[in-house]
């Protein structure tokens, strides 16, 4: 869910604070299993699911380069 305290959202306000921008923190594999945590402006939430579809269509282009 993207409005509210995810299960890793004291991890996102540390590279939050630490990177001074917005943040979207996806975990794989966590100690509290799979998830997110997203801190951001209304805008940039409104924009990040074409961020995050662009995002996966570049890592298959990418993978597809590599296969034999």
């Amino acid at each position: 869910m993207p409005f509210g305290p995810g299960r890793y959202d004291d991890a996102c306000t540390k590279a939050r604070e630490a990177t001074g921008g917005s943040v979207v923190l996806i975990v794989i594999g966590g100690a509290a299993g799979d998830g997110f945590s997203a801190q951001t402006d209304g805008d940039t939430l409104l924009r990040l699911p074409e961020l995050l579809e662009r995002t996966a269509r570049e890592i298959r282009a990418s993978l597809n380069r590599g296969k034999v």
